[in-house]
Protein backbone atom coordinates (compact mmCIF):
# COMPACT_ATOMS: atom_id res chain seq x y z
CA UNK A 1 0.00 0.00 0.00
CA UNK A 2 2.57 2.45 0.49
CA UNK A 3 4.47 1.53 -2.54
CA UNK A 4 1.25 2.42 -3.98
CA UNK A 5 1.04 5.37 -2.45
CA UNK A 6 4.30 6.78 -3.44
CA UNK A 7 3.87 5.53 -6.96
CA UNK A 8 0.79 7.89 -6.75
CA UNK A 9 2.58 10.60 -5.52
CA UNK A 10 5.24 10.66 -7.81
CA UNK A 11 2.49 10.06 -10.80
CA UNK A 12 0.62 13.24 -9.18
CA UNK A 13 4.13 14.92 -8.81
CA UNK A 14 5.28 14.61 -12.04
CA UNK A 15 1.34 15.71 -13.73
CA UNK A 16 1.62 19.11 -11.77
CA UNK A 17 5.32 19.57 -13.17
CA UNK A 18 4.10 18.88 -16.63
CA UNK A 19 0.89 21.09 -16.40
CA UNK A 20 3.56 23.85 -14.94
CA UNK A 21 5.70 23.91 -17.55
CA UNK A 22 2.92 24.35 -19.97
CA UNK A 23 2.27 27.65 -19.25
CA UNK A 24 3.76 30.79 -20.29
CA UNK A 25 3.71 34.55 -19.63
CA UNK A 26 3.45 37.45 -21.62
CA UNK A 27 3.71 40.94 -20.61
CA UNK A 28 2.04 43.19 -23.31
CA UNK A 29 0.52 46.12 -24.32
CA UNK A 30 -3.38 46.83 -23.29
CA UNK A 31 -5.57 44.89 -26.40
CA UNK A 32 -3.30 44.28 -28.49
CA UNK A 33 -3.26 40.39 -28.60
CA UNK A 34 -5.39 38.45 -30.72
CA UNK A 35 -7.46 36.07 -28.58
CA UNK A 36 -7.50 33.89 -31.92
CA UNK A 37 -4.12 33.48 -31.87
CA UNK A 38 -3.38 32.56 -28.36
CA UNK A 39 -6.52 29.89 -28.81
CA UNK A 40 -4.35 28.61 -31.77
CA UNK A 41 -0.98 28.32 -30.33
CA UNK A 42 -2.70 26.39 -27.05
CA UNK A 43 -4.45 23.98 -29.09
CA UNK A 44 -0.95 23.23 -31.21
CA UNK A 45 1.06 22.92 -28.15
CA UNK A 46 -1.05 22.32 -24.97
CA UNK A 47 0.57 25.96 -23.72
CA UNK A 48 -1.71 28.22 -22.12
CA UNK A 49 -0.79 31.53 -21.90
CA UNK A 50 -1.72 34.17 -19.91
CA UNK A 51 -1.34 38.12 -21.02
CA UNK A 52 -0.66 40.88 -18.60
CA UNK A 53 -1.49 44.35 -19.56
CA UNK A 54 0.29 47.44 -19.34
CA UNK A 55 -0.18 51.24 -20.91
CA UNK A 56 3.27 51.96 -21.56
CA UNK A 57 6.93 51.44 -21.90
CA UNK A 58 7.82 53.01 -18.76
CA UNK A 59 5.49 50.97 -16.71
CA UNK A 60 6.53 48.02 -18.16
CA UNK A 61 10.04 48.69 -17.66
CA UNK A 62 9.48 49.66 -14.58
CA UNK A 63 7.74 46.74 -13.82
CA UNK A 64 10.63 44.23 -15.19
CA UNK A 65 12.95 45.99 -13.03
CA UNK A 66 11.20 45.30 -9.82
CA UNK A 67 11.62 41.85 -10.27
CA UNK A 68 9.51 38.95 -9.08
CA UNK A 69 7.00 39.39 -11.85
CA UNK A 70 6.80 36.82 -13.35
CA UNK A 71 6.58 37.25 -17.00
CA UNK A 72 8.57 35.28 -20.00
CA UNK A 73 8.02 37.66 -22.91
CA UNK A 74 8.19 41.56 -22.73
CA UNK A 75 6.73 43.30 -25.92
CA UNK A 76 8.64 46.65 -25.79
CA UNK A 77 8.85 49.57 -28.51
CA UNK A 78 11.95 49.75 -30.55
CA UNK A 79 13.81 52.44 -28.84
CA UNK A 80 13.13 50.72 -25.73
CA UNK A 81 14.92 47.60 -26.51
CA UNK A 82 18.33 48.82 -25.93
CA UNK A 83 17.63 50.29 -22.83
CA UNK A 84 16.20 46.75 -21.30
CA UNK A 85 19.15 45.26 -23.02
CA UNK A 86 21.57 47.83 -21.24
CA UNK A 87 19.73 47.53 -17.93
CA UNK A 88 20.16 42.97 -18.58
CA UNK A 89 16.55 43.02 -18.37
CA UNK A 90 16.60 40.61 -21.43
CA UNK A 91 18.37 38.39 -22.79
CA UNK A 92 20.21 37.48 -26.55
CA UNK A 93 17.77 34.74 -28.34
CA UNK A 94 18.96 31.10 -29.23
CA UNK A 95 18.15 32.12 -33.01
CA UNK A 96 18.58 27.68 -33.51
CA UNK A 97 14.77 27.39 -31.67
CA UNK A 98 13.22 30.05 -33.65
CA UNK A 99 13.68 28.52 -37.05
CA UNK A 100 10.90 30.97 -38.46
CA UNK A 101 13.26 33.60 -38.00
CA UNK A 102 13.97 33.54 -41.40
CA UNK A 103 10.47 35.01 -41.90
CA UNK A 104 11.33 38.45 -40.49
CA UNK A 105 11.03 40.40 -43.67
CA UNK A 106 14.63 42.36 -44.59
CA UNK A 107 13.51 45.53 -43.79
CA UNK A 108 13.09 44.69 -40.17
CA UNK A 109 15.98 42.15 -39.97
CA UNK A 110 18.80 44.59 -39.78
CA UNK A 111 17.79 47.24 -38.11
CA UNK A 112 19.26 49.91 -35.81
CA UNK A 113 17.89 48.85 -32.12
CA UNK A 114 18.65 44.97 -32.69
CA UNK A 115 21.33 44.41 -35.54
CA UNK A 116 20.48 40.81 -36.98
CA UNK A 117 17.82 39.97 -34.63
CA UNK A 118 19.24 38.60 -31.99
CA UNK A 119 17.28 40.46 -29.34
CA UNK A 120 13.74 40.38 -30.38
CA UNK A 121 11.04 39.11 -33.33
CA UNK A 122 8.78 41.60 -34.51
CA UNK A 123 5.29 42.12 -33.05
CA UNK A 124 3.62 45.01 -34.79
CA UNK A 125 4.59 48.83 -36.38
CA UNK A 126 2.68 51.57 -36.75
CA UNK A 127 2.67 55.11 -36.94
CA UNK A 128 1.43 57.98 -34.07
CA UNK A 129 -1.21 60.73 -34.83
CA UNK A 130 -4.42 62.08 -34.72
CA UNK A 131 -7.91 60.44 -34.92
CA UNK A 132 -10.42 62.99 -35.90
CA UNK A 133 -14.12 62.67 -35.97
CA UNK A 134 -14.87 64.78 -39.17
CA UNK A 135 -18.34 64.86 -38.67
CA UNK A 136 -17.58 67.39 -35.66
CA UNK A 137 -14.30 68.49 -37.43
CA UNK A 138 -14.08 69.40 -40.74
CA UNK A 139 -10.32 71.45 -41.18
CA UNK A 140 -7.12 70.16 -41.58
CA UNK A 141 -6.51 67.08 -39.19
CA UNK A 142 -2.86 66.44 -41.09
CA UNK A 143 -0.92 68.67 -38.19
CA UNK A 144 -0.24 68.78 -34.05
CA UNK A 145 -2.25 71.66 -34.15
CA UNK A 146 -5.63 69.28 -33.37
CA UNK A 147 -4.00 68.80 -30.07
CA UNK A 148 -1.86 71.89 -29.40
CA UNK A 149 -4.07 74.13 -31.03
CA UNK A 150 -6.83 72.84 -30.27
CA UNK A 151 -9.89 73.79 -32.79
CA UNK A 152 -13.11 75.10 -30.84
CA UNK A 153 -15.26 72.44 -32.40
CA UNK A 154 -12.70 70.38 -30.41
CA UNK A 155 -12.37 72.07 -26.98
CA UNK A 156 -13.03 69.42 -24.34
CA UNK A 157 -13.43 66.56 -26.45
CA UNK A 158 -9.99 65.60 -27.35
CA UNK A 159 -7.81 62.91 -25.42
CA UNK A 160 -4.31 62.94 -25.57
CA UNK A 161 -3.00 59.16 -25.13
CA UNK A 162 -0.32 58.89 -21.98
CA UNK A 163 2.30 57.73 -23.97
CA UNK A 164 5.58 60.53 -23.02
CA UNK A 165 7.97 59.45 -26.31
CA UNK A 166 5.00 60.14 -28.40
CA UNK A 167 3.71 63.08 -26.71
CA UNK A 168 6.64 64.89 -26.62
CA UNK A 169 8.43 64.09 -29.55
CA UNK A 170 4.67 65.20 -31.58
CA UNK A 171 5.47 68.72 -29.75
CA UNK A 172 9.34 68.92 -30.45
CA UNK A 173 8.81 67.83 -34.09
CA UNK A 174 5.71 70.80 -34.21
CA UNK A 175 8.28 73.12 -32.40
CA UNK A 176 10.74 73.16 -35.38
CA UNK A 177 12.87 70.64 -33.36
CA UNK A 178 14.05 66.89 -33.85
CA UNK A 179 12.76 64.26 -32.00
CA UNK A 180 15.29 63.24 -28.73
CA UNK A 181 15.98 67.31 -28.75
CA UNK A 182 18.42 68.36 -26.24
CA UNK A 183 17.58 72.35 -27.69
CA UNK A 184 16.57 73.73 -24.64
CA UNK A 185 14.54 77.23 -26.61
CA UNK A 186 12.85 74.09 -28.62
CA UNK A 187 11.78 71.82 -25.96
CA UNK A 188 10.38 75.30 -23.73
CA UNK A 189 8.52 75.58 -27.10
CA UNK A 190 6.97 72.32 -26.83
CA UNK A 191 6.22 72.14 -23.25
CA UNK A 192 4.91 75.43 -23.39
CA UNK A 193 2.75 74.68 -25.97
CA UNK A 194 1.56 71.24 -23.83
CA UNK A 195 0.69 72.91 -21.06
CA UNK A 196 -0.77 75.75 -22.61
CA UNK A 197 -3.81 72.81 -24.37
CA UNK A 198 -4.07 70.60 -21.52
CA UNK A 199 -6.83 72.72 -20.03
CA UNK A 200 -8.66 72.00 -23.55
CA UNK A 201 -8.00 68.00 -23.42
CA UNK A 202 -10.48 65.98 -22.18
CA UNK A 203 -8.16 63.46 -20.70
CA UNK A 204 -5.29 62.01 -20.78
CA UNK A 205 -6.00 57.99 -21.57
CA UNK A 206 -5.90 55.05 -23.60
CA UNK A 207 -8.95 54.08 -24.40
CA UNK A 208 -9.92 55.68 -28.12
CA UNK A 209 -10.74 52.25 -29.80
CA UNK A 210 -13.95 52.31 -27.54
CA UNK A 211 -14.55 55.63 -26.35
CA UNK A 212 -13.86 57.13 -29.53
CA UNK A 213 -15.88 54.49 -31.08
CA UNK A 214 -19.21 54.97 -28.87
CA UNK A 215 -18.84 59.17 -29.59
CA UNK A 216 -17.48 59.84 -26.18
CA UNK A 217 -14.77 61.54 -27.38
CA UNK A 218 -14.70 63.36 -30.97
CA UNK A 219 -10.62 63.38 -31.33
CA UNK A 220 -7.42 61.57 -29.94
CA UNK A 221 -3.54 61.73 -30.52
CA UNK A 222 -3.97 57.95 -31.01
CA UNK A 223 -2.20 55.17 -32.85
CA UNK A 224 -2.86 54.04 -36.69
CA UNK A 225 -4.49 51.08 -36.09
CA UNK A 226 -6.91 52.03 -32.96
CA UNK A 227 -8.36 54.36 -35.60
CA UNK A 228 -8.83 51.82 -38.57
CA UNK A 229 -10.43 49.84 -35.78
CA UNK A 230 -12.24 52.85 -34.63
CA UNK A 231 -13.20 54.04 -38.48
CA UNK A 232 -14.56 50.39 -38.57
CA UNK A 233 -17.18 51.54 -36.59
CA UNK A 234 -18.18 55.15 -37.05
CA UNK A 235 -16.97 55.68 -41.02
CA UNK A 236 -16.50 59.71 -40.00
CA UNK A 237 -13.25 59.08 -38.21
CA UNK A 238 -10.16 60.15 -40.02
CA UNK A 239 -6.48 59.64 -39.42
CA UNK A 240 -3.73 62.46 -38.97
CA UNK A 241 -0.42 62.59 -40.18
CA UNK A 242 0.90 65.87 -38.66
CA UNK A 243 3.07 67.43 -41.51
CA UNK A 244 5.41 68.94 -38.76
CA UNK A 245 6.44 64.92 -37.99
CA UNK A 246 5.32 61.95 -36.21
CA UNK A 247 6.48 58.98 -34.72
CA UNK A 248 7.27 55.70 -36.73
CA UNK A 249 7.56 52.88 -34.05
CA UNK A 250 7.89 49.02 -33.75
CA UNK A 251 7.10 46.92 -31.28
CA UNK A 252 9.56 43.65 -30.79
CA UNK A 253 8.86 40.54 -28.75
CA UNK A 254 12.04 40.09 -26.01
CA UNK A 255 12.83 37.06 -23.96
CA UNK A 256 13.21 38.10 -20.41
CA UNK A 257 16.76 37.14 -18.12
CA UNK A 258 14.36 35.88 -15.56
CA UNK A 259 12.03 34.00 -17.50
CA UNK A 260 10.61 30.89 -15.81
CA UNK A 261 9.27 29.34 -19.18
CA UNK A 262 11.93 29.78 -21.20
CA UNK A 263 10.88 26.60 -23.86
CA UNK A 264 7.47 27.62 -24.13
CA UNK A 265 8.35 31.42 -24.46
CA UNK A 266 10.56 30.03 -27.50
CA UNK A 267 7.64 28.25 -28.73
CA UNK A 268 6.31 31.18 -28.94
CA UNK A 269 8.54 33.37 -30.74
CA UNK A 270 8.96 30.74 -33.27
CA UNK A 271 4.85 30.55 -33.58
CA UNK A 272 4.18 34.31 -33.93
CA UNK A 273 6.97 34.22 -36.96
CA UNK A 274 5.23 32.36 -39.33
CA UNK A 275 3.31 34.93 -41.67
CA UNK A 276 0.04 32.99 -41.00
CA UNK A 277 -0.17 33.91 -37.47
CA UNK A 278 1.56 37.10 -37.57
CA UNK A 279 -1.31 37.78 -40.02
CA UNK A 280 -4.20 36.56 -37.36
CA UNK A 281 -1.88 39.09 -34.90
CA UNK A 282 -2.33 42.40 -37.52
CA UNK A 283 -6.05 41.60 -38.16
CA UNK A 284 -6.90 41.77 -34.37
CA UNK A 285 -5.17 44.83 -34.23
CA UNK A 286 -4.81 46.19 -37.76
CA UNK A 287 -1.10 47.48 -37.49
CA UNK A 288 1.11 45.99 -40.11
CA UNK A 289 3.73 43.55 -38.31
CA UNK A 290 7.29 43.01 -40.16
CA UNK A 291 6.87 39.37 -41.61
CA UNK A 292 7.29 38.32 -45.05
CA UNK A 293 4.36 36.50 -46.27
CA UNK A 294 1.72 37.89 -43.47
CA UNK A 295 -0.18 39.74 -45.82
CA UNK A 296 -1.76 37.13 -47.60
CA UNK A 297 -3.34 36.62 -43.98
CA UNK A 298 -4.76 39.60 -43.26
CA UNK A 299 -8.02 41.35 -44.01
CA UNK A 300 -8.51 42.61 -47.50
CA UNK A 301 -9.13 46.45 -46.19
CA UNK A 302 -5.88 46.17 -44.54
CA UNK A 303 -4.44 46.48 -47.82
CA UNK A 304 -5.62 50.06 -48.83
CA UNK A 305 -6.15 51.27 -45.30
CA UNK A 306 -5.00 54.99 -45.51
CA UNK A 307 -3.95 54.13 -41.62
CA UNK A 308 -1.90 51.40 -42.69
CA UNK A 309 -0.57 52.16 -45.89
CA UNK A 310 1.22 55.57 -45.13
CA UNK A 311 -0.32 58.02 -48.24
CA UNK A 312 2.50 59.15 -50.28
CA UNK A 313 2.53 62.46 -49.15
CA UNK A 314 2.47 61.84 -45.98
CA UNK A 315 5.61 59.27 -46.02
CA UNK A 316 8.10 61.60 -45.56
CA UNK A 317 7.19 63.69 -42.49
CA UNK A 318 6.99 59.75 -40.32
CA UNK A 319 10.37 59.92 -38.45
CA UNK A 320 11.67 57.01 -36.48
CA UNK A 321 12.11 57.70 -32.46
CA UNK A 322 15.81 56.93 -31.98
CA UNK A 323 16.59 55.79 -28.46
CA UNK A 324 17.14 59.07 -26.63
CA UNK A 325 20.38 60.33 -24.99
CA UNK A 326 20.15 60.10 -21.25
CA UNK A 327 20.38 64.18 -21.52
CA UNK A 328 17.27 64.08 -23.97
CA UNK A 329 15.43 61.42 -21.67
CA UNK A 330 16.12 63.66 -18.56
CA UNK A 331 14.42 66.84 -20.39
CA UNK A 332 11.11 64.65 -21.58
CA UNK A 333 10.76 63.47 -18.35
CA UNK A 334 10.88 66.61 -16.35
CA UNK A 335 8.17 67.88 -19.20
CA UNK A 336 6.24 64.71 -18.83
CA UNK A 337 6.30 65.32 -15.19
CA UNK A 338 4.89 69.03 -15.20
CA UNK A 339 2.05 67.76 -18.03
CA UNK A 340 1.02 65.35 -15.03
CA UNK A 341 0.20 67.60 -12.30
Amino acid sequence: MKKLLTATALLLASSALAQAEGTLQLFNWGNYTSPELLAKFEAETGIKVTVTDYDSNDAALAKIEAGGHGFDLVVPTHQYVQIFAEKGLIVPLDLAKIPNHKNIAPEWMDVDWDKGRTLTVPWQWGTTGVAVDTAVYSGDINTSDIFLNVPPELVGKINVVPEMNDVVNLAVMWAGGEACSEDPVVLKKARDALLAAKPNWISMDYGATEKMSAGEWKASVNWNGSTMRIRNNLSTVAYGYPKEGYPVWMDSVALLKDAQNVEEAYLFLNFITLPENAGMISSFARYANGISGSDAFMPEDMKTAPEVVVPEEHKAAGVFIPTCSPKAQEYMTAIWTELQK
